[in-house]
């Protein structure tokens, strides 16, 4: 029986090929799943209850207006204050958000 990796008496350098085929098929089913997932830092591994505030969220609106400058550290801390007590978040004025 002819066999494609014995074809006229040994495997030619064409053997390669399937190799190089699964490799570039890898590539590009990866390539498609970066270009489709997420962009940034979220990724999908996030959780819905990820407490880090992205996008338009209150806490997110207000720490880019007092590192803008639009706000300062006073009204900053009465601001979160008033978040804290509608939202339930629970920080300290020291602490991490």
């Amino acid at each position: 029986m002819l066999t494609l990796a014995h074809w006229g008496g040994g495997p030619g350098p064409w053997i390669l090929l399937f190799p190089l085929v699964w490799a570039a098929a890898v590539a590009g089913v990866v390539t498609v799943l970066r270009r489709t997932g997420p962009r940034g830092r979220r990724g999908p591994w996030r959780t819905p209850d990820d407490p880090r505030p992205t996008g338009d969220a209150p806490l997110a609106v207000l720490g880019r207006r007092f590192a803008s400058g639009e706000i300062d550290e006073d009204e900053y801390w009465r601001r979160l204050s008033v978040l804290d007590e509608q939202f339930g978040r629970t920080s300290k004025k020291g602490g991490a958000l």
